[in-house]
């Protein structure tokens, strides 16, 4: 991929860790840039509907300095659980919320990238069921004190310890929890560049 990809000056528009070492992971050279937009949705939009359109709202939020040599990448993911969205927590007590709303419930994880050059725009979307046991206090207590989990939907990080812990089953890609339907992307990054 990343031979295909060489004419391409690739931009992943997050900060997020883990998007970025997915990438890495890929064999891609890639800058980042932050792009901070206020993350409301017009509230009739469901499911992959809201991760294309914040997905999509960042890439076009930058593409005015996006030049003719240049890709840009963005990602917004979601969790849904009984009719119910969540973002990121904007703090402990929110977090705590979430994963209390969370526990021993199945929930949705959905994200979308948004592929972006000068003349072409892709939108991926992928959605992976996951299903959370009961959690206690003390297990919700620690993990956010310890890991911090503002930065994530639904509060939580499949791939620290309360992933560990916490999942039973998934049903999808492990990878697109993480924020990044991995397998996706290389798909579609295949055919983009042909």
């Amino acid at each position: 991929m990343a031979e295909k990809l060489k004419n391409y000056k690739i931009i992943l528009g997050s900060q997020s860790t883990r998007r970025k070492e997915l990438l890495k992971n890929l064999g891609l050279t890639f800058d980042t840039v932050t792009i901070d937009i206020d993350e409301d949705y017009p509230k009739y939009l469901h499911g992959n509907e809201i991760t294309s359109y914040l997905a999509k709202l960042k890439a076009d939020t930058y593409s005015e300095v996006l030049a003719d040599n240049e890709m840009l990448i963005t990602a917004d993911t979601i969790v849904r659980a009984a009719g119910k969205v969540l973002g990121k927590p904007k703090d402990s007590a929110e977090a705590k919320q979430m994963l209390l709303f969370l526990s021993e419930r199945l929930h949705e994880v959905i994200t979308s990238i948004c592929i972006k050059t000068k003349d072409k725009s892709i939108i991926i979307n992928d959605t992976t069921a996951v299903h959370f046991k009961k959690l206690t206090e003390e297990e919700i207590d620690y993990y956010i004190t310890k890991y911090k989990p503002y930065d994530k939907a639904g509060a939580y990080g499949i791939q620290e310890w309360i992933g560990y812990i916490a999942v039973n089953k998934i049903e999808g890609s492990f990878y697109t929890v993480m924020g990044f339907p991995v397998h996706k992307f290389y798909k579609e990054m295949m055919e983009f560049t042909s």
